[in-house]
């Protein structure tokens, strides 16, 4: 699999960009940040809107922000537990592995996310990384279409989340991709090249 540096940037939900399934690299890759174009790619997310009360929206069963806290969610359904992906695309967009939970999208809700910007790989279009724009932080990770599993997911990066998250790792992936300098936890369970 190539490891190209380029792809395509959006500014934020409203503006993400619909991948076809019947579109070249070029194309994908050519859809540039600030075109209002619509997108599938985050269906399910909801923000919250201000006026909702706290009475009209349930316990979350996790929070999280970034590190300078422009970008900051709730996540209102059952959340997963801690995975550790070494492929080489998590590797490069977290500086290590990524260590992530999950859930549905439709559990997400996004509480502030002016700051909040993805990135469309041009390798891979139909993924996208959530980070936010003023501190960098690595927050989010989707995939548009696919596998019914992965399409109305979400993965989080544990990191973001507010202690204590209750949470544990359970899983580590792609482990053959691991980077050397890593030793591998022999109490988590591993998937090679998967």
């Amino acid at each position: 699999m190539p490891r190209s540096g380029k792809g395509t940037f959006s500014a934020d939900c409203p503006s993400l960009i619909e991948i076809q399934d019947d579109w070249s690299e070029e194309q994908a890759a050519s859809r540039v940040v600030g075109q209002s174009q619509p997108s599938d790619m985050m269906a399910g997310l909801r923000r919250t809107a201000m006026s909702e009360t706290v009475e009209s929206v349930s316990k979350p069963a996790a929070s999280g922000h970034c590190l300078c806290g422009a970008v900051s969610y709730e996540v209102h359904g059952p959340i997963r537990q801690v995975w550790n992906c070494h492929c080489w695309r998590c590797r490069r967009w977290t500086g290590h592995h990524m260590a992530a939970t999950g859930c549905k999208g439709a559990d997400l809700r996004l509480i502030s996310d002016a700051s909040l910007a993805w990135y469309h790989p041009a390798d891979d279009p139909n993924v996208a990384y959530g980070f936010c724009r003023e501190c960098g932080a690595s927050l989010f990770w989707k995939v548009g279409k696919g596998k019914a599993h992965q399409s109305d997911t979400i993965a989080i990066c544990a990191g973001t989340l507010d202690l204590p998250s209750g949470l544990h790792t359970e899983l580590a992936i792609f482990t053959d991709d691991a980077a050397d300098y890593h030793t591998l936890d022999p109490a988590v369970p591993t998937r090679g090249g998967e």
